[in-house]
């Protein structure tokens, strides 16, 4: 016969299974970086390279080293108390959402934050407790979306120069039949193999969540 309490966290975990996908866009970097990737490729103006499968691939285990202290952070004041029968399961989620709400609000704006508080239509909070989760996932997703448009356009903007002067440069030469792509592809792709742009733009999507 099966216990009544197992069966209930066999539900519950499969419940948590199927917000996973959910929890991984709205409460991590995954959102940042997965747009900031596509801005490359769109820059580049290779449509499937990489393809869509790599993208999510790279950003996944970007995201997992960015998010790794946090994530390590919440097996130690949570995870590990609970598989010592030291604390509840309720105790558990509560210390779990203490350092991922840390994450948050450093990623989240105070304008993003105070836009969802009056929203929310809630007293103006004193601290960071007063903030409810369900106020605070909001604001950190637009947050993320206006980071991630912000980096992408500085991503964009040096693609977009060479795409208007190679342009130029055929409509000047009486070229105007050419595709202006076939001639800027090549230079875009080998401008950043050359400045090594893999490793410019990695390092500097980690380094926008310290």
């Amino acid at each position: 016969m099966v216990d009544s309490g197992n069966a209930v966290q066999i539900l519950l975990l499969i419940a948590g299974i199927t917000l996973v996908p959910a929890m991984l866009f709205c409460v991590t970097g995954f959102t940042r970086i997965l747009i900031v990737l596509g801005f490359i490729r769109s820059g580049l103006g290779t449509q499937t390279a990489p393809p869509n499968q790599v993208l999510v691939g790279i950003a996944l285990f970007l995201t997992i080293f960015v998010m790794a202290p946090t994530f390590n952070e919440i097996k130690e004041v949570a995870w590990d108390p609970l598989q010592a029968n030291e604390i509840t399961q309720e105790q558990a989620l509560d210390r779990a959402q203490g350092p991922l709400r840390e994450f948050m609000f450093e990623q989240t704006g105070d304008k993003d934050l105070a836009l969802f508080v009056k929203l929310a239509k809630i007293d103006t909070p004193q601290t960071r407790a007063d903030v409810p989760t369900y106020v605070l996932i909001p604001a950190f997703i637009i947050s993320e979306l206006k980071t991630a448009f912000q980096i992408g356009f500085l991503i964009f903007l040096p693609f977009l120069i060479i795409d208007l002067v190679v342009s130029t440069t055929l409509m000047s030469m009486g070229m105007m039949m050419l595709p202006p792509v076939f001639i800027s592809l090549p230079f875009k792709i080998l401008l950043f193999v050359l400045v090594d742009g893999w490793n410019l733009v990695t390092q500097s999507l980690v380094q926008s969540f310290g």
